[in-house]
């Protein structure tokens, strides 16, 4: 009888139990998410690129003698500006000093032969008339006058000759421009043909910068500005430097021309723009960045690049809210970057809206509470955001 009364005990226990578990409260639902969002619009744009490039000068010669001999003096500073025509040099000039006399003298011998050969021939001419002289001899006389004439032809040529070749004592400068060092000093033999020069000029008031882009992207924006797409870029466009430190070179270039063929070792084409240097801060050989303008795209769409991220593939993609708040994926073809956005070219239409904030654990189908996103807004919740910035585009 006692164990019947605790088992009819413990049932009534249970049973309490049960009912008072049943009498608590379900927890509540969770919240709906927060997330800022940016409705995709269309919008003229435009479109730039940056490539590596070096600088050269417009102009450069290499100073080097016309003739053998001793450097008596250098006439120059290294480093500074040169004029075209200034002396730069001086060779020892006593050997053609000397050589451009000798010239000179065998010149007066043969003027002075040559009166005596025409007289001759004068007279033999009169005197075959008469036939005091045989026809040979008169045709000796003639022949005699005209090697006479042309002796001092050639004479002449030696004493020009020898006066270029004193000329040449004086090594000038081919073109103006700043000059560098000097690899010879007074004293040194020098010769005409030797392999190194005597200095280099450089003419660097305006320089070129030779940069490289792939001929895919070359073929691609001609493409697009054939169809009308994007406008204006081409030879002419205004192209901006990045200089070595990092800072912007503040006057701006012009592109020039692009190759005419492609580098079958890179398949890159050769792009060169021109830019004015009067304070001789670009320097030939310096490596930069160039900001080429290729044109403005009329319909360009631009989403954040914090609002992007990428799928197991590697290919960008963004969440979007839809017209019943609930979050659906999207696959984007980009372009470029343009500041801190990418340019995109399908994926996406104008008034989508983007998750850029808040979507960080959200899945597709989650529903949602979109409001406009405030990029100078601090995020509610640390890390916050789309995604991880994509690294290119597709």
């Amino acid at each position: 009888m006692l164990g019947h009364k605790n088992q009819l005990w413990g049932s009534v226990a249970v049973l309490a139990l049960a009912l008072a578990a049943c009498s608590k409260p379900a927890p509540p639902p969770p919240p709906t998410p927060q997330v800022g969002v940016v409705a995709v619009t269309e919008q003229a744009v435009t479109l730039s690129t940056e490539l590596p490039g070096r600088i050269s000068a417009v102009e450069t010669s290499e100073v080097r003698p016309q003739i053998n001999g001793v450097i008596r003096r250098r006439l120059f500073t290294e480093g500074s500006m040169v004029q075209a025509g200034q002396t730069l040099y001086e060779i020892d000039d006593a050997p053609y000093r000397a050589a451009l006399g000798t010239a000179q003298g065998q010149l007066g011998a043969a003027q002075a032969q040559i009166n005596a050969t025409r007289l001759q021939a004068q007279r033999y001419g009169e005197l075959v008339k008469l036939n005091a002289v045989s026809k040979q001899e008169a045709d000796n006389a003639t022949g005699t006058a005209a090697q006479a004439r042309a002796n001092v032809a050639a004479q002449r040529s030696a004493v020009q000759a020898a006066r270029v070749n004193l000329n040449f004592t004086r090594i000038k400068a081919p073109i103006s421009g700043r000059i560098g060092r000097s690899l010879f000093t007074a004293g040194a033999l020098v010769q005409s043909g030797q392999a190194d020069p005597l200095a280099t000029i450089q003419r660097t008031n305006t320089v070129y910068v030779d940069v490289t882009q792939s001929a895919a992207q070359l073929l691609d924006l001609k493409a697009a500005m054939q169809s009308g797409a994007i406008t204006g870029g081409g030879d002419g466009a205004r192209v901006q430097l990045i200089l070595p430190n990092g800072k912007i070179y503040p006057i701006e270039g012009r592109l020039q021309f692009s190759e005419v063929t492609v580098d079958q070792a890179t398949g890159a084409v050769t792009l060169r723009a021109s830019f004015p240097n009067p304070d001789g801060l670009l320097l030939p050989g310096m490596y930069v960045r160039a900001k080429l303008v290729q044109g403005t795209q009329s319909k360009a769409m631009l989403v954040p690049q914090r609002a992007v991220s990428r799928d197991e593939r590697g290919n960008p993609t963004v969440l979007v809210v839809g017209p019943d708040n609930k979050v659906a994926p999207r696959t984007l073809t980009t372009s470029q970057t343009q500041g801190d956005d990418w340019v995109v070219t399908s994926g996406v239409k104008p008034g989508d809206k983007i998750i850029v904030e808040g979507g960080m654990m959200l899945r597709p189908g989650m529903e949602v509470k979109a409001s406009p996103w405030n990029p100078n807004a601090k995020p509610a919740q640390p890390g916050a955001g789309g995604g991880a910035p994509a690294a290119g585009g597709k």
